[in-house]
This record gives structure tokens, sequence and C-alpha cells, in this order.
């Protein structure tokens, strides 16, 4: 799982499904869910697993109209095709993941 800003962000959009955890470090839920992805990152080689950090880029989180985090948005082929907000605990994580393969 990798950290991702600025221009490095919108390039692993490109990736044909790609899950953006965006997040802060001084939110609870956020550390919570981290170890979490962690786990289905490694478990599940069909998708990609990236954070971004809403403190550090605040435009791409307005963006995608990021109003709470965690925020984990599924993206296919560039385009975000879901969205889900608040600790997610791994089964629901992993069935959110399933509805872009």
């Amino acid at each position: 799982m990798k950290i991702v800003s600025g221009s490095e962000f919108e390039e692993t959009l490109k990736g044909e499904l790609v899950l953006v955890d965006f997040y802060a470090d001084w939110c609870g839920p956020c550390k919570m869910q981290s170890p979490i992805l962690e786990e289905v990152s490694n478990e599940m080689d069909n998708v990609t697993i990236v954070k971004l950090n809403v403190d550090n880029d605040p435009a791409i989180a307005q963006k995608f109209n990021v109003m709470s985090i965690p925020t984990l948005m599924l993206f296919k082929n560039g385009d975000a095709i879901a969205t889900t907000v608040g600790f997610q605990a791994k089964p629901q994580l992993i069935d959110f993941i399933k509805q872009g393969l």
C-alpha cells in the first residue's frame, strides 16, 4: 500500500481497479482503517490500494467532494465508481471492492 499525492495521484488512477483511502494523520477511524487496508492489499491482487492525506492535498479531496474521513473511493480505469464513508470492517471492505470487479 502506497501513499500518493499531487500528480502521482492522477497517474495512479489509470490502473484498472484502484481503491483510494482519503485520510488524515490525526483521524482516529483512519488509524483503525489502515491495518485493515494493509491486510486486504496483501490478500487481493486485483486491486491497487493507495492512501491520500487530505491535509497535504486538500484540492484533490475537494475535487472528489470528500467531506468526511475516512472516505474510501473505488476507481475503475480512472472513473470513480463507488464511495463509502467511515470505518469499514474487513468483510465490508472486501465486498465494497468486489463491486468493481
